[in-house]
């Protein structure tokens, strides 16, 4: 009996799966997406999950920032872009964006996990941003100099972060500059005395996330607006998307792709 039953509920689930990835049937050919980096895990997971199944049809992803995304769709280079930020009024304007909100993603700061702090004050972090506090004594630790990193300025996590952790204060300009999410968490989980920002779909034990006054960046306070340091992750098309890429926007909107979305920290959306 138990075996009937699990068999019945594995049915099921393939079932579902197979329902999901159904509005590929008839569908060929390629997709281009591109831009925000928080974004291209889950996604590749979908992805991979697309193209076993359906092996006519090809798609790829790469980085560059949301800014660079948001070019490259407006200019009709790539099919989707993926950003981490709503378009400017201009951007959708001149781009005739379509905009597909799948995911909500906090963006954090992290550190070495060898460095003993568990949470900064909004103070604390405009002036270590700005270049105003340089080095751990001046947050009750030992002697050691703050190595800063931040995302360079078409990066969607560094404006979110800008505006809604720093209330737009300054950011240093020797601050290091890194090219995205992966590279970040590399960055910072080499180097002992490093401080940066990250989306929270990418954190692992190998950085420490910090409190920001004492609030956690957890999917619980994200979701009740208690901690605030949030965004969308959104997919963008220059008009109407094509049929392939309507596709891919409904299948991270399903059943199947909200369980991809949850699987790597990101809180998913249907709207």
């Amino acid at each position: 009996m138990k075996k009937l039953l699990l068999t019945i509920f594995l049915s099921f689930l393939t079932f579902l799966n197979a329902s999901d990835l159904k509005v590929f049937e008839n569908l060929e050919g390629s997709l281009n997406i591109a831009g925000g980096t928080a974004h291209i895990k889950c996604e590749k997971e979908a992805i991979k999950n697309i193209m076993s199944k359906y092996p006519n049809i090809s798609i790829s992803i790469a980085g560059g920032g949301s800014g660079m995304g948001i070019k490259q769709v407006s200019s009709k280079i790539i099919d989707l872009a993926n950003s981490g930020r709503k378009p400017t009024l201009e951007e959708i304007k001149n781009g005739n964006l379509k905009l597909f909100r799948f995911a909500i993603d906090g963006i954090g700061v992290i550190i070495n996990p060898k460095i003993n702090i568990d949470t900064l004050t909004t103070k604390q972090l405009q002036d270590i941003f700005s270049g105003k506090i340089t080095n751990f004594k001046e947050l009750g630790l030992a002697d050691a100099p703050i190595n800063l990193y931040t995302r360079d300025e078409s990066s969607a996590t560094r404006k979110v972060f800008w505006d809604k952790a720093l209330a737009e204060s300054p950011i240093s300009n020797k601050a290091r500059v890194v090219s995205s999410n992966a590279a970040m968490k590399t960055a910072v989980s080499s180097d002992i005395n490093a401080i940066g920002i990250i989306s929270l779909g990418v954190v692992n034990d190998s950085v420490k996330l910090i409190n920001i006054d004492g609030i956690s960046p957890s999917v619980e306070n994200i979701n009740n607006n208690t901690y605030k340091v949030a965004r969308g992750l959104y997919l963008l098309s220059s008009g109407e998307p094509s049929k392939l890429a309507s596709a891919f926007i409904t299948y991270l909107r399903s059943s199947e792709g909200a369980k991809i979305v949850s699987k790597y920290g990101f809180i998913p959306v249907n709207e």
